[in-house]
């Protein structure tokens, strides 16, 4: 299957699968974390949730559009390396964050961070991926990236449960932000192919590319 995709796209397929996987985990049980460990009731943690939801998209919609466009007008692929890289560190160390959260407003803060970080990874993987996708393999690429990544979410997603009702919300904390951490390293083995200088696309991600998983 991935016999036939170039090394860069290969390995940011990798990368999106331990990076989304290492989410799946927490997916599942941030709700129930913010009601028996944030607040004294259901009621309360479902309002933290739709709070520490909103807090999330608006800084990440704001966020996102003006870190696109200075990727654009930088030439070369360093920059979105850099950033993508940068964001997902950022992002494995929101988890470890959650460890030490007791009050609402931390989990806002760390939705804040954690929109940084995705602000900085969406454009600027988005941006290599699309660079370097096969001629002619637009859609089987961008397909099997997805593919992979749905199955790696969906078989985490389930054991996230799982480790949390037998071990605890930190196991699940500690995990996510490792495997998060750990996924960085297929980024480095592409270092060397990033570009300095522009690279001429006439192909382009489906209308609607893969989204990633959000808390």
């Amino acid at each position: 299957m991935f016999k036939s995709v170039n090394k860069v796209v290969r390995h940011i397929i990798y990368w999106d699968l331990l990076f989304n996987s290492a989410w799946g985990l927490l997916s599942p049980i941030f709700a129930v974390f913010l009601v028996e460990k944030i607040t004294i009731n259901a009621a309360k943690g479902v309002e933290v949730a739709g709070f520490a939801a909103l807090i999330y998209w608006i800084f990440k919609s704001f966020l996102q559009i003006p870190i696109g466009v200075y990727l654009d007008k930088n030439h070369g692929e360093k920059d979105d390396f850099w950033f993508m890289t940068a964001g997902t560190i950022l992002a494995g160390l929101v988890p470890f964050g959650f460890l030490f959260a007791t009050l609402p407003e931390h989990i806002y803060l760390l939705q804040i961070v954690y929109a940084i970080a995705m602000s900085m990874l969406i454009p600027s993987s988005y941006a290599i991926f699309t660079r370097h996708i096969d001629k002619g393999k637009e859609a089987y690429e961008w397909s099997l990236d997805s593919t992979v990544l749905g199955f790696g979410v969906g078989i985490t997603g389930a054991l996230g449960g799982i480790i949390a009702g037998k071990f605890g919300f930190g196991t699940v904390f500690i995990l996510t932000g490792l495997i998060n951490l750990c996924s960085g390293f297929f980024l480095i083995t592409i270092r060397h192919h990033m570009s300095s200088r522009n690279i001429e696309v006439s192909r382009f991600p489906p209308v609607k590319p893969i989204e990633k998983i959000e808390v």
